[in-house]
C-alpha cells in the first residue's frame, strides 16, 4: 500500500496543481473580462477658442504661454484708434439725425399753426418727414451703440478661468473677424474619461466610485461616474453615393469589443498632481464589496486646475 501511495502520489500532486493553476487562470481571466476597468484613460478638459469679433492689429499681448488666468482677465489688444474714430463718427451721425428731426418737427408744427392756410398734402408730407427723420435718429443711435460695442470688443477678455496654452499671437500679427487667436483650457472642466470595452459596461453606472491612477503617479484620485457616452462612430457603415447604406464585411468568428467613454468627475486630487489634459489614466469602477460598502455617491464640483497644483 505504501509502495502504491508513494507511486501514485508524485502524480496525484501533480494533478491537483494542474487542476488548480486552470481554476485560478479560469478565475483570473474572468476577473479580467467583467471587471470595469482600463488602462485606457484620459484627462480631458474643454479648449475654448479664444476669437476676436473684430479684426485689426493686435497691439498687445497681455498674457503669457502656460499662464493661468481667471474669467474676465484681459488676453490682448487689437488697435483701437480706427474703433475710436468710428464712435466718434457715429456721434456725428446722431448730431445731424436729431438736427433733421427737429427742422421736421418745426416744420410741421409751423404748417399746422396755420391750418387751413395750408394744404392737406402738404400736412401728410409733413408728418412723413417727421417719421422718416425719427427713423434715421434711431438708425443713427443703434450705429453708434455698434460702434461703441465694437470699440469696447477690442480689449479680449477670458471667458472662463484656465490656463492659455500654445501662445503663438504676437504684437503686430493681424487678427480676423471669427479667426481663433489663442486656445485656453478651462480649468473648470477638468475631468477623467476611460474607454471602456462594451463587455464591461454592465457593471459600470452612473454615481459608482471610481479609483483613477495617472501614469507617472503613485497617489490615487478619485471620483465617481458622471455618464456614459450614448453613442460612438460606426466605422463599418458609410453612406454611398446613392443614398444607400454601404456596409464593411466583418467576419462573425472575430468579434473586437467597441470601447465606449466613460466620463469621470473628480473629486479627490492630491494638491501636486498635475492635472494636464491628455495624460493617461488606469480606471477603476469599485464594486460593491471591494473595500467600504459602495454607496449612491453625490456628484460634486469638479475641482479645477489650479486646485490640484
Amino acid at each position: 500500500m505504501k509502495r502504491f501511495l508513494a507511486r501514485v502520489a508524485p502524480s496525484l500532486a501533480t494533478t491537483v496543481l494542474v487542476i488548480l493553476a486552470a481554476a485560478i487562470a479560469i478565475w483570473l481571466w474572468r476577473h479580467y473580462e467583467d471587471s470595469p476597468w482600463t488602462r485606457d484613460g484620459r484627462v480631458r478638459a474643454d479648449v475654448v477658442r479664444v476669437t476676436p469679433d473684430i479684426g485689426g492689429l493686435v497691439t498687445s499681448v497681455e498674457v503669457r504661454d502656460n499662464q493661468t488666468v481667471k474669467a474676465g482677465d484681459l488676453l490682448f489688444v487689437i488697435d483701437r484708434p480706427r474703433y475710436s474714430l468710428a464712435v466718434e463718427q457715429a456721434r456725428a451721425a446722431v448730431t445731424s439725425a436729431q438736427a433733421r428731426l427737429g427742422q421736421a418737427q418745426r416744420e410741421a408744427k409751423r404748417d399746422l399753426a396755420l391750418g387751413d392756410l395750408v394744404a392737406t398734402e402738404t400736412h401728410e408730407q409733413n408728418v412723413a418727414a417727421v417719421a422718416t427723420a425719427r427713423a434715421a435718429l434711431d438708425q443713427a443711435m443703434s450705429a453708434l451703440d455698434k460702434a461703441k460695442l465694437d470699440l469696447a470688443r477690442t480689449n479680449v477678455h477670458a471667458s472662463v478661468n484656465g490656463t492659455v496654452t500654445n501662445l503663438d499671437l504676437h504684437p503686430g500679427d493681424y487678427v480676423a473677424p471669427g479667426t481663433q487667436a489663442m486656445a485656453l483650457i478651462d480649468s473648470d472642466s477638468v475631468r477623467v474619461e476611460g474607454y471602456f470595452e462594451e463587455t464591461k459596461l454592465g457593471n459600470i453606472h452612473v454615481g459608482s466610485p471610481v479609483t483613477v491612477v495617472l501614469m507617472g503617479e503613485d497617489r490615487p484620485l478619485k471620483g465617481v461616474v458622471e455618464s456614459i457616452a450614448a453613442g460612438i462612430n460606426d466605422t463599418t457603415r458609410s453612406d454611398s453615393r446613392n443614398l444607400l447604406p454601404s456596409v464593411d464585411a466583418t467576419f462573425t468568428w472575430v468579434r473586437l469589443a467597441q470601447r465606449i467613454p466613460v466620463r469621470v468627475r473628480l473629486t479627490q486630487v492630491p494638491k501636486d498632481v498635475n492635472l494636464i489634459s491628455g495624460r493617461t489614466a488606469t480606471v477603476t469602477i469599485e464594486q460593491p464589496g471591494q473595500g467600504k460598502p459602495a454607496k449612491p455617491a453625490q456628484i460634486q464640483p469638479a475641482p479645477s486646475m489650479e486646485a490640484a497644483q
